[in-house]
């Protein structure tokens, strides 16, 4: 069960100024580096059981996401595409050629454009950027949560980030970390 209050359940646009949420994962754990092209690198045996306890996970926490915006990596869609299925109502997935390795003003930037009149969207992307990304969003939280986000960002691991002021807030230090997930934690 997450750390923190209750999850968001619907899935309407919020106003302007309104609370969002920003699910940050990250892809499970791929095959090693080397063996193929870096952007072709699919899911190793334990990524591919990995990525559908993110989806239970997300599903059991109450999560429902508007919009997945994903890097185009083969390790990105394949985690996707495989906790997907786990929610009740999947969202439309957006496969963006800037989330792959992706600088954390880039990945904001991408969010920020996508979300745009929506209450809850996923990231699905690679580190050190979600890391970096999350680290700098989370200004607040549960002082262990905090610790354990500065500690290192696992794969297929999820930080809920929430945002107060709404989408146009996705700067450093503006967000709540609501919790911080992952299987082998």
């Amino acid at each position: 069960m997450p750390s923190g209050p209750a999850p968001h359940t619907t899935s309407s646009p919020p106003d302007a100024a309104a609370e969002c949420r920003l699910l940050v994962v990250r892809h499970a754990k791929a095959v090693p580096k080397g063996l193929i092209e870096d952007v072709e690198r699919p899911l190793s045996d334990r990524g591919r059981a990995d990525a559908p306890r993110t989806g239970a996970w997300l599903a059991e926490a109450g999560y429902r996401p508007d919009l997945t915006l994903c890097s185009p990596a083969r390790r990105t869609r394949q985690t996707w595409q495989l906790l997907a299925p786990a929610l009740p109502e999947p969202p439309a997935a957006v496969y963006d050629d800037r989330l792959y390795n992706a600088e954390p003003n880039v990945l904001a930037t991408v969010v920020t454009e996508g979300a745009a009149g929506l209450g809850c969207v996923v990231l699905v992307g690679h580190n050190p950027g979600l890391h970096e990304l999350a680290s700098a969003l989370c200004g607040s939280g549960p002082r262990k949560l905090l610790e354990k986000l500065r500690d290192g960002f696992p794969t297929a691991g999820v930080a809920v980030v929430d945002l107060p002021g709404g989408w146009e807030t996705l700067t450093p230090g503006a967000g709540h970390l609501t919790a911080f997930w992952s299987p082998r934690r």
